[in-house]
């Protein structure tokens, strides 16, 4: 046990954010660099090394959470790191955009505020690149075998290191034009700013893993054809159907979805835009959605200098406490303050919208709403509560609903889908194609940045056993495993 008082002596202390007029003219990351340094080895040390660690079962990579809070305690880095590593291959995306369903696991966080495990992790790897401890990993030797992975997110990449490490040639596959799948273009610089992702991509090229960008397999590439050529296959495609609002006004100039929205605003700070074709400038902006996605679009809406942001929300606002059928140690839904929101803009909660209202240009001017009330799950119009309000610029973030089927790569493979319309597997990952493996949101349905990387590795298991008769690489998670919810 790092320090026996630790939860005792020291308070919770997080990491300090830039002020809010200073982050919102720049697109660096929220948080004041170098920030953590100070606190964080006493706020490791607040673990309780608790005899049995729920921070595991929060955590679908089983992080070895009590061993690297040691370290970090005793500022032995090196050590903290190996430990960080051995079960999570990119801890610098999950210590940044991850929701850390650990904390609300920690045993501490039954009558305290948790240990800062997400602030301790994103340190520690932080702290090893700067020293140099990540350091390519390239296989003793090679198995002959080759794998094609689809999809170059934290599932692709996860997968592909896994496997690469394991002797066999890996080639990644993805449509856009870098790698990073929605970590490239789904997550803003202020959330994640673009290097980390350079600087894993080059270690694992390094690795012997090989990249392929702008080739989108169903269209470039005959799924069927692909598979000939690859001794195995794994599809990280993704879950990149977007929900859609069928109301009155959808088609009216202004109505995008968020995919179509954030991946612009992106693509200018890689340099490639002067000035995104789709912007929040002088606009009135909502933002149709109350999640992670919905925080972003408000966050980019306010750097592209929106004349106001509104985001809805059609669940009732969560409280600040636990509801009593949310004990811990499940992921409660609370209300969440993200940076995106202490920097401005209204939230809305409990409203539908009824349609759209454009002007004679076919310009989506207003959006018309109503208050709800859910009844037998449903929600239900509250009457004499219609309104307007203005919105010149409307990103729709209401989840997705499974891979892309209209790309040919489901039909191509002959893949069989499930109830929910994601790609279904069996208890190794496989699909019903002989050798073809499916990890991440393209089989789970839209999921966290740490499910999709343990899914990632459990896949690399399934598919290394398939090539080789046996493996010994691990495996998190079950396909069926679900988070701590109720």
């Amino acid at each position: 046990m790092a320090d026996p008082k630790g939860f005792l002596t020291t308070g919770r202390e997080v990491a300090e954010t830039r002020p809010v007029e200073e982050r919102v003219r720049d697109w660096n990351e929220v948080y004041v660099p170098g920030s953590l340094l100070p606190i964080i080895s006493k706020q490791a040390g607040r673990c309780m090394d608790c005899g049995i660690p729920f921070c595991h079962n929060g955590c679908p990579l089983g992080n070895l959470i009590p061993e690297w809070n040691d370290y970090a305690y005793r500022e032995d880095w090196t050590a903290a790191s190996e430990r960080l590593h051995a079960t999570n291959n990119f801890p610098e995306f999950t210590g940044r955009l991850c929701p850390a369903p650990c904390e609300t696991a920690c045993v501490l966080g039954i009558n305290q505020p948790p240990v800062t495990i997400k602030n301790v992790e994103v340190t520690i790897i932080d702290k090893a690149w700067d020293s140099g401890d990540v350091t390519p990993q390239p296989p003793e030797r090679l198995s002959g075998k080759t794998v094609a992975v689809i999809g170059s997110g934290p599932a692709g990449l996860a997968a592909a290191q896994q496997l690469t490490r394991a002797g066999h040639t890996v080639a990644v596959y993805e449509r856009a034009d870098r790698i990073g799948g929605l970590l490239r273009y789904g997550i803003p610089e202020f959330k994640m700013e673009k290097r980390h992702i350079n600087r894993r991509i080059e270690q694992m090229r390094a690795e012997g893993t090989k990249f392929r960008t702008e080739v989108e397999i169903g269209r470039d590439i005959d799924a069927a054809k692909l598979r000939k050529r690859y001794d195995a296959v794994v599809i990280a495609a993704g879950a990149t159907t977007s929900r859609d609002l069928k109301v009155p006004g959808r088609e009216l100039n202004g109505v995008h979805y968020a995919m179509e929205y954030l991946p612009l605003a992106n693509k200018v700070q890689e340099g490639d835009l002067t000035v995104a074709p789709i912007t929040a400038e002088g606009k009135h902006v909502v933002v149709i959605g109350g999640g992670d996605t919905g925080a972003d679009c408000v966050g980019t809406a306010h750097r592209q200098g929106a004349a106001s942001v509104t985001q809805l929300e059609i669940m009732g606002k969560p409280g600040d406490e636990r509801n009593p059928n949310q004990p811990w140690p499940t992921f409660p839904m609370l209300y969440k303050v993200t940076s995106a929101h202490e920097e401005g803009g209204e939230r809305l909660y409990s409203v539908s919208t009824t349609h759209f209202e454009g002007d004679e240009d076919g310009n989506v001017q207003w959006l018309h709403l109503v208050e709800v009330e859910f009844k037998d799950g449903r929600p239900e119009p509250k009457p004499g509560t219609e309104r307007k309000i203005p919105a010149q610029l409307v990103t729709l973030a209401m989840g997705f609903t499974g891979t892309d089927q209209d790309n040919g790569l489901v039909s191509q493979f002959g893949l069989e889908l499930d109830a929910r319309g994601n790609v279904a597997r069996d208890a190794d990952f496989a699909t019903n194609v002989p050798g073809v493996y499916v990890a991440g949101d393209a089989g789970r349905g839209q999921s966290l940045i740490v499910w999709a990387i343990a899914e990632g590795r459990s896949a690399a298991r399934g598919v290394d056993r398939y090539l080789a008769g046996a493996s010994a690489l691990p495996a998190p998670i079950k396909p069926t495993d679900r988070s701590l919810t109720v």
